[in-house]
C-alpha cells in the first residue's frame, strides 16, 4: 500500500515520515510537498503539491493508496485547502485519508477549531474511508518560546490556571504512522492529549528548575498579552490568535485526561520535563 505524506518536509510531517521508515518500505512512502527538491534528504519519492492547486493535486496523488492530510499551515485559508485535497483524492482514487485535526474540535472554543470541523465534515461527506487524529497541543508550541523568556528574565501567557496536556511533535508523529500501517482504523475519531498535565507557572517552575534562574509566570490579559507579542515582532492578527489560544487554554480546551495517545503508542507520552530539557540544550 503507498502512503501519500501531505506537507512531508515540515516539522510534523518529516517526524512522521522517518516513523513510517520504521514501519515499511521506503518504495511504499511520498512525500507530498511544494518543493520536491527540498525532500530529498528524507531519502523517499517526492512529490510536488500544492493545497492552492486542485489540477496538481490530481496527478500528484496518482497511484497513492492511503494519504495523511496533515492540517495546512495557512490560517483562513485551510478550509478551502483542505476541500481541494479531499476532492483531488476522490478523483485520484485514494482510497483512504487520515486527518490531524484538532483536540475536541466539536467543542473546542479555539479559534483553530471551525476550520477542523469543517475539514471533518467534508471527509465524511467524501465517501472516502477517513481517519481523524484530534492532536491536543504540541509541547513545543511552549519550549519555543524559552530562549525569549530567559533573556527577557519571565514567562508570559494568558493561560491561567488551564491545565495543558500537551504531548511531543514526536508523539504524535509516531500516532499516525501506526495509524497509517494498523488495520481496521476507518471511522475512528482519536482524541489525543499528553498524559500529564501543567500549567505555565508549572511550566516555568520546570524552566528555573532546570536552567538554575528565576523565571517566574507572569499572566497577562488577553489585550495585553497579543500587545506585548506584537512588541516583539508578531504580526498583529497572529499575536492576537496566540493570546485567544491561550484563554481557550484557561477555559480547559487543552486538557485531556483520558489517556488515549499513550494507549495507541503502548507507552507513556514524552513528559513535558523531556522536551523542556532538549529545547535548553539545543539553545546552548
Amino acid at each position: 500500500m503507498k502512503t501519500g505524506i501531505s506537507g512531508a518536509t515540515g516539522q510534523l510531517g518529516s517526524l512522521v515520515v522517518e516513523k513510517l521508515k520504521e514501519k515499511t518500505s521506503v518504495e511504499n512512502i511520498v512525500a507530498l510537498v511544494r518543493t520536491p527538491e527540498k525532500a530529498e534528504h528524507l531519502g523517499v519519492e517526492s512529490r510536488h503539491f500544492d493545497y492552492n492547486n486542485a489540477e496538481v493535486l490530481v496527478d500528484s496523488l496518482g497511484g497513492i493508496d492511503q494519504l495523511l492530510l496533515i492540517s495546512g499551515n495557512e490560517i483562513g485559508q485551510r478550509k478551502t485547502q483542505h476541500e481541494n485535497v479531499i476532492e483531488a483524492a476522490k478523483k485520484a482514487g485514494v482510497k483512504h485519508i487520515v486527518y490531524t485535526s484538532l483536540l475536541r474540535a466539536d467543542s473546542s472554543t479555539l479559534s483553530l477549531a471551525a476550520e477542523h470541523v469543517a475539514t471533518e465534515q467534508a471527509l465524511k461527506k467524501s465517501g472516502i474511508d477517513y481517519t481523524i487524529l484530534r492532536n491536543g497541543w504540541y509541547t513545543e508550541n511552549y519550549t519555543a518560546s524559552i530562549g525569549g523568556a530567559l533573556a527577557a528574565g519571565a514567562f508570559i501567557g494568558s493561560a491561567g490556571e488551564g491545565l495543558i496536556a500537551s504531548a511531543s511533535r514526536e508523539d504524535y508523529a509516531e500516532a499516525a504512522a501506526i495509524v497509517l500501517t494498523s488495520a481496521s482504523q476507518e471511522g475512528k475519531i482519536y482524541e489525543l492529549a499528553g498524559d500529564t498535565a501543567y500549567t505555565l507557572a508549572d511550566l516555568a517552575a520546570e524552566i528555573s528548575l532546570q536552567t538554575g534562574k528565576d523565571l517566574p509566570y507572569n499572566n497577562l490579559g488577553e489585550e495585553e498579552y497579543a500587545e506585548v507579542l506584537k512588541n516583539l515582532g508578531v504580526p498583529e492578527h497572529f499575536a492576537a490568535a496566540i493570546a485567544g489560544w491561550d484563554v481557550s487554554a484557561s477555559k480547559g480546551d487543552l486538557f485531556d485526561d483520558n489517556h488515549v495517545l499513550s494507549t495507541l503508542l503502548g507507552r507513556p507520552t514524552t513528559p513535558f520535563s523531556e522536551t523542556v530539557k532538549q529545547t535548553i540544550e539545543n539553545l546552548s
